[in-house]
Formats: C-alpha cells, structure tokens, sequence
C-alpha cells in the first residue's frame, strides 16, 4: 500500500513522529476500483473518509429528473467524503464514484476518531483541511450565485489544472452549473476569439 502521498500530505501541515505514523499506517486500509464503479451510493451510511491516492473520485447528488450535479473531484492528493453522512450517521445524500479506474486509502470512523484521539497532531491536520475545504465551499457557494459560467469555468481551470484537458466535457458542465450544450458553445466562441 502506498501511504507516501498521504504522509507528503499531512506533513504540509503536521509533523508526525516515526511512531505517530506507524499509528496511521497501521489503520489504512486500501482499496483499487474500476471506472465508474461507486464507493458510496446514496442512501447509505457514510463509514470511513477517503484520500485519493491514484486516479480520481468525484462526489455527486441526484436530482428528481435524473440530472447529475457534481459537488467535488479528487484527484490523487485528495479527500473526498459525505461529510453529513460520516458526522451524523444518517444516510448519505452524495454518491461518489471513480471516474477512471482508481486507487484509495480510506480510515473507518472507528479509527479515526481513535486517531484523533491519540494523535493530536492529526486532529489539528484535520482541523486545519475541514477549514480550508468549508471556505472553498463558501466560496464556491458565492461564485454559484455572482459570476458568469465564463468566470466559473476559469475558476474550475484554475483548481483543478490537471483534469481540465481528461474530464468529460459534461461533468465539467455539472460541476460548474451548465448544460454539456452551453458549456461547448462557451468554449467554441472562447476558441474563435
């Protein structure tokens, strides 16, 4: 199991003793998926959290006509969870999937509270990375509501500069709030320019 990145990750942060990540090491648990294949579906009790340690995972809700809406991706380097779910143990209203086949790390619930518990570094490092993830959902929250598609698009390019040029065009649409036609004749006209 490669735990490296996940180390590399929490060290920007934390510096965790050699017996502090043996701790660590010793609660991950590793898993490879397929394609498309989910890790939770909604409805679910959300048990564990995830970091991304190859590949990339995406969270998404489901509306009453069948539409997508993307929340998130994560990329390698990347946590991703239903967040409600995993806190409150009621069911989870996200899915979240691989969009292409993928690798990932996750800690059951029951081990990370212990973690936090026994590790108070790793409670400050997960302190620190829920902020950092609720401002970045306020802000995208506010950007739903005041910038053109134009402006969210760029936005998009600009956090997640490795997927821009591998994602389908239409999740890229959900995640910034079009339709996969607006978005394509966005970029058409942005091309002739």
């Amino acid at each position: 199991m490669d735990h490296n990145l996940l180390l590399a990750g929490i060290a920007k942060y934390v510096n965790l003793d050699a017996e502090e990540q043996e701790y660590l090491i010793s609660v991950l648990h590793y898993k490879k998926i397929k394609r498309k294949q989910l890790i939770l579906e909604e409805g679910d009790i959300n048990n564990k959290v995830t970091f991304v340690t190859s590949g990339c995972l995406r969270s998404y809700a489901v509306d009453k006509n069948g539409t997508e809406h993307v929340l998130q991706f994560a990329p390698a380097g990347w946590w991703i969870t239903d967040m409600r779910s995993f806190t409150t143990g009621q069911p989870a209203r996200l899915n979240i999937d691989a969009i292409e086949d993928s690798e990932y790390i996750y800690i059951p619930k029951a081990n990370f509270e212990e973690l936090n518990i026994r590790i108070p570094k790793f409670e400050h490092y997960n302190r620190v990375i829920g902020q950092n993830a609720l401002a970045t959902y306020q802000h995208r929250q506010i950007d739903n509501v005041t910038l053109s598609a134009m402006e969210r698009y760029a936005n998009f390019c600009q956090l997640y500069p490795s997927l821009i040029k591998t994602l389908p065009q239409k999740q890229v649409a959900s995640y910034i709030g079009v339709t996969p036609e607006f978005l394509s004749k966005m970029l058409n006209t942005m091309i002739v320019k």
